[in-house]
């Protein structure tokens, strides 16, 4: 029966080799000189800014061509008309 440490340590082995494969390119244009810490989180918080961003710019273009697709026979006028920034507070 494996320890309580190795069965904890299988699994989080198990997490990280599903995460996907980020190109060393990405990474040499965060990592341009020695990080401090300051310097890691700040380019992990633009990282996830930009991603989620992403994400949800992306949520948002397929929940309106979707209702865009039952919208023409009920004529609503939800439709995407570019975008502005905004910030989110988390």
């Amino acid at each position: 029966m494996p320890s309580r440490t190795k069965q904890k340590n299988a699994e989080i082995a198990a997490r990280s080799a599903a995460l996907p494969k980020i190109p060393d390119e990405l990474i040499a244009q965060f990592v341009s000189r020695p990080m401090t810490g300051d310097v890691v989180n700040a380019a992990t918080m633009a990282f996830k800014k930009a991603l989620i961003e992403r994400a949800l710019g992306a949520e948002l273009s397929h929940h309106l061509v979707h209702i865009g697709a039952s919208a023409k026979t009920q004529q609503a006028g939800n439709h995407r008309n570019g975008r502005t920034a905004k910030t989110v507070l988390t």
